[in-house]
């Protein structure tokens, strides 16, 4: 019995594509041809075929596949590895699906860093590139702390979101005095506050860069004066060698 390319794939529940492809890829071996050039498919690539499809519909990769048909390996320790792998996989799909339902009930964008999805409501819009840096950058600590300072009323915020390019000094400075009150109480709460360097992920000068990068990008020059004037009160109130931002 000899079957064609199309009856193998039907046979096998596939397409010819995919018989085509596991050729290709050195899952199925390629059959003799009769005199007039057609394929002519045995038993043996029919149950071949059907193995990896087998194995595929359990989640296993080609090239996992191909590594199990070609090494020596201990079938249960194969199996073990696999396990594992599927077990990982499926860990991660679940993580995503309850940060999709995280954002799904605050509503918050698709691109919202999950540490900040119920601050995301109300929450200007430039502070989002700001939370984007902070969630790669820094500490789970450090993230769970801002984020619950987000939510928090504070008696700059409103002051500070008025500022301008334009702002005389006299409103920047107002600003920077409230400023400083709630960053001295940021530090009396949260110690990493006094020096973001002991809550970045990974140490170096680079991570720095990149925070003070994005605060730039983050405010226009009276809100950047005002954070400036700020840190310089808290620094001659409780001197420290730090980069608060």
């Amino acid at each position: 019995m000899a079957w064609s390319t199309q009856q193998l794939a039907d046979l096998a529940g596939t397409t010819v594509k995919t018989v085509r492809h596991y050729h290709q890829v050195g899952l199925l071996d390629e059959p003799e041809r009769a005199r007039n050039g057609y394929k002519q498919y045995q038993t043996s690539h029919l149950v071949r075929l059907l193995q990896v499809k087998r194995m595929s519909d359990l989640g296993i990769s080609l090239a996992q596949i191909r590594a199990l048909a070609t090494s020596m390996v201990d079938t249960d320790a194969s199996i073990a590895v696999l396990d594992a792998e599927l077990e990982a996989s499926i860990e991660r799909l679940q993580r995503v699906r309850a940060e999709l339902a995280l954002l799904l009930r605050y509503r918050a964008p698709l691109d919202t860093p999950t540490p900040f999805a119920h601050s995301a409501d109300g929450l200007p819009e430039h502070y989002r590139g700001l939370l984007t840096v902070y969630s790669r950058v820094l500490n789970e600590t450090a993230l769970h702390d801002t984020s619950d300072l987000l939510n928090e009323p504070d008696e700059a915020s409103e002051p500070f979101e008025a500022l301008t390019d334009e702002s005389d000094d006299r409103a920047v400075d107002d600003v920077a005095q409230l400023l400083a009150v709630s960053m001295a109480a940021h530090r009396e709460r949260f110690p990493w506050a006094a020096d973001l360097r002991s809550a970045q992920r990974t140490k170096g000068n680079l991570a720095q860069e990149a925070l003070s990068s994005a605060v730039v990008d983050a405010f226009n020059h009276g809100q950047l004066r005002a954070l400036a004037r700020a840190n310089e009160i808290v620094r001659k109130a409780d001197p420290v060698d730090d980069e608060t931002l």
